[in-house]
């Protein structure tokens, strides 16, 4: 139970702070500046995997536990209880967003950019998530993102992506993290991408690991 809690507990840290930085950039125009607001994502990432990487193995996201059960480094019957533990996190954060800032219409809400195609989109989250499990696969401990080197690369990656990404996509590379909003702003008409995109990007990542690592990589 306690690594459900931990999953529960960090996508909320993440979500909260996320989505917190992107729903207070849009209420004060611009006070924390898009820049920010990439920061805030890589550095939350960062400390809750150092808060709970050797509780749960701090996943916070579907695609990367789809991911690592597809790598044969977590158990298939897990990966229900950890994304309902990731979406109950991530509906809270969104929830509390939602009282505290009524005044948003956003609330960090995963679209493409203006005049920026579905399809586009979902290309680019396919990339954004294929290059985070890359970089999450050869960090991690089994199915663990813990210690330093994983804490600061993943927080490294998702500032990175982020910050080029962001004005297009939002980068979310994470289904849990785009359904929270949608929720409450009840606009659902780019989830699907958000969801299968990432996903096949983790996938796609795992089975490119075996082309550049020993066979007990993957």
């Amino acid at each position: 139970m306690k690594k459900y809690i931990a999953e529960i507990i960090g996508t909320f840290a993440m979500i909260f702070c996320g989505c917190g930085a992107m729903t207070i950039n849009e209420v004060t125009n611009g006070a924390i500046s898009h820049v920010g607001v990439a920061a805030t994502w890589g550095l939350i990432v960062m400390a809750m995997i150092y808060a709970f990487g050797e509780i749960s193995g701090a996943h916070f996201n579907p695609a990367v536990t789809i991911g690592f059960a597809f790598a044969k480094k977590f158990a298939w019957k897990e990966v229900p209880k950890y994304i309902t533990s990731q979406a109950i996190g991530a509906i809270l954060a969104a929830f509390l967003l939602w009282f505290l800032f009524p005044e948003s219409q956003f609330l960090g809400e995963t679209t493409p950019a203006d005049g920026f195609p579905a399809y586009k989109a979902a290309i680019l989250e396919f990339l954004l998530t294929f290059f985070l499990m890359v970089t999450i696969i050869n960090v991690s401990t089994g199915s663990k993102e813990i210690g330093t080197m994983a804490a600061i690369a993943v927080g490294g990656v998702i500032l990175l992506e982020a910050m080029f990404a962001g004005p297009m996509t939002k980068a979310s590379m994470n289904p849990a993290r785009s359904l929270a909003p949608a929720l409450f702003t009840g606009n659902f008409q780019y989830l699907w991408l958000y969801i299968i995109a990432p996903i096949l990007g983790a996938i796609t990542a795992v089975s490119s690991c075996k082309l550049v690592k020993d066979n007990n990589c993957c």
